[in-house]
């Protein structure tokens, strides 16, 4: 004869409803959270970059190649993040948090995946799912049909791709050129401010597109720079004619006296 196995003990009801209520938690968190396709076409740049690229802002579902600059970086994420975009920064452990926030990126709104190891572009597919702008810096080497797949997926989900390196199929390289310090006299001062030129190269640019701005400025944002004084050539001297003698009361009797005799 076998031996009868015990029936399993039934889940308390509270326990059942519990479960419940964390199931439907969940997915109602993750349909907030999982984003449909954007139906705009481009993502916003801060005026002060106005006329760097052909468009008026990111083209949604494309890639960029950028300088690795974390100041370049901040300036491309703050637009975006103001008006409701989530941003991701993968595979960048030394960035400044305090400084995203100078630019105007909201940390409310920032996802942050610092040493994601050789994983990153499996970590990018994911997010790319859910966050419409990810930056990320490369720390190995991709193959061309892993590439290609992932720009499949940014078309598909309309996601954004910043790329600290050079990136094939980019819609524009954009590069920091021309960097100027403020603030530092002979031996005294303190840096306040940088101006920088920005160009942007890419297979739909006629020829490199370049803006000059303060990033940072004083207060951390990016700013359209000033426009340089330009030398004024200076006037020719020219010769003035002799003021005429002055001629006082005796002067003038001494005169008539003269001609009278």
């Amino acid at each position: 004869m076998g031996t009868a196995l015990s029936a399993p003990s039934a889940l308390p009801r509270e326990s059942i409803a519990s479960r419940a209520q964390e199931v439907h938690r969940l997915r109602s968190e993750i349909s907030r959270m999982q984003r449909r396709r954007s139906d705009v076409p481009f993502l916003p740049l801060d005026p002060a970059l106005e006329g760097l690229l052909p468009d008026p802002g990111l083209r949604v579902g494309s890639s960029y190649s950028l300088s690795p600059s974390p100041s370049l970086l901040g300036a491309l994420l703050a637009a975006p993040s103001q008006k409701g975009s989530w941003c991701a920064i993968i595979g960048m452990p030394t960035i400044g948090v305090e400084a995203m926030n100078g630019f105007g990126v909201e940390l409310e709104r920032l996802i942050l995946v610092p040493d994601p190891g050789p994983r990153w572009l499996t970590v990018a597919m994911a997010l790319s799912e859910v966050v419409p702008l990810i930056a990320v810096h490369p720390r190995s080497r991709v193959s061309d049909a892993d590439i290609a797949r992932l720009n499949a997926r940014l078309r598909d989900r309309g996601c954004t791709l910043l790329v600290t390196a050079p990136w094939p199929q980019s819609e524009a390289t954009i590069r920091v050129e021309e960097t100027e310090w403020h603030g530092l006299g002979s031996g005294w001062g303190l840096l306040a401010e940088r101006t920088v030129t920005l160009s942007s190269s890419g297979r739909r640019h006629e020829s490199p597109r370049r803006v000059r701005v303060q990033m940072p400025t004083s207060l951390g944002r990016v700013d359209a720079a000033p426009a340089p004084l330009r030398p004024v050539a200076s006037l020719p001297m020219t010769s003035l004619p002799s003021p005429a003698p002055s001629r006082t009361g005796t002067d003038t009797d001494t005169d008539r006296w003269a001609v009278a005799g």
